[in-house]
């Protein structure tokens, strides 16, 4: 791999140094080479994805010291870090959030979870209705339901400290006024709140413990506070649904994320402990991605 990232260094235009990019980090098993070569490139250059495009089709030069930053960051993601840690941001829904180390980067399929619950919160009654997002993360659901429904109160709530940090950042920089931070755990979130809220949504850790992820980004680079569940990976689903049963309102709807072979499993959980309606959601690509009941 140094060979072909000092091959890189010798690239003096956007094409040749996309091409070169994109090598590197083919060689190196990344799934999708052009793209993050692209994206890493308009990160060094501080250009959208269009102009980048139009400047590697004319041929345009770049400078040696974007050149030196294009193949430092190469290198980085050639050695399986996650392309978000290097550009400092991950795209959700109309967001850029910022990420890094200590918190869960949000996934694409996370968007559609995100979609369940800001329908739901829609259609909740009163001028202000409230929401929370239990183990929020970067915020990235707890914040699409603030800025897509403005007349909704979010409670964003959080364990882990390091989280707590992107979370706060995200909050800030989006401007979101109706969010507001909970540091602390989920069992006993938020009490002043019970039987009060219209949307609980989380995306909680459901890997099984003996369930390593494969992917380096994830294995490697992700929390496992926020990966790992128990032995079946539900732990935290369970006391997830004894929350959500305490916080919300008759009617209320609990939104959770989830692998695509836990559906059933949690379905039967969640009727277990009283819920109504229990019903399980696929992602864009078909897979079972979210259930949501009704309180």
């Amino acid at each position: 791999m140094t060979d072909a990232v000092d091959a890189l260094r010798g690239a003096r235009t956007v094409d040749s140094a996309l091409a070169a990019g994109s090598a590197v980090l083919s060689s190196s098993g990344v799934p999708t080479p052009d793209v993050d070569a692209e994206l890493l490139l308009a990160h060094v250059l501080d250009l959208g994805r269009g102009v980048l495009r139009a400047r590697a089709v004319t041929r345009s030069a770049l400078a040696d010291d974007a050149v030196a930053a294009f193949a430092a960051a190469i290198a980085r993601r050639a050695a399986r870090e996650p392309l978000q840690h290097i550009t400092g941001t991950a795209a959700f829904r109309s967001m850029q959030l910022h990420v890094g180390p200590g918190v869960f980067v949000p996934r694409p399929e996370t968007e559609g979870v995100a979609q369940l619950a800001i329908d739901a919160l829609r259609a909740a009654p009163g001028e202000r209705p409230v929401a929370v997002d239990l183990g929020t993360g970067s915020g990235a659901i707890a914040l699409a339901m603030a800025t897509e429904v403005p007349r909704s109160s979010v409670v964003a709530v959080e364990l882990s400290p390091d989280a707590a940090v992107w979370t706060r950042r995200n909050v800030d920089a989006v401007g979101a006024g109706n969010v507001r931070l909970v540091e602390g755990g989920l069992a006993d979130a938020l009490p002043e709140l019970d039987g009060t809220v219209s949307v609980v949504a989380s995306n909680p850790p459901y890997i099984p413990v003996g369930m390593v992820p494969r992917d380096p980004e994830v294995r490697l680079h992700d929390p496992a506070l926020a990966l790992y569940g128990g032995a079946d990976g539900l732990d935290v689903v369970r006391d997830l649904s004894m929350t959500a049963l305490r916080l919300l309102r008759p009617g209320g709807v609990l939104v959770i994320e989830h692998g695509e072979e836990q559906g059933g499993a949690i379905r039967d959980l969640l009727d277990a402990d009283g819920w109504r309606s229990t019903a399980t959601h696929p992602d864009l690509t078909g897979r079972d991605r979210a259930t949501t009941a009704v309180r």
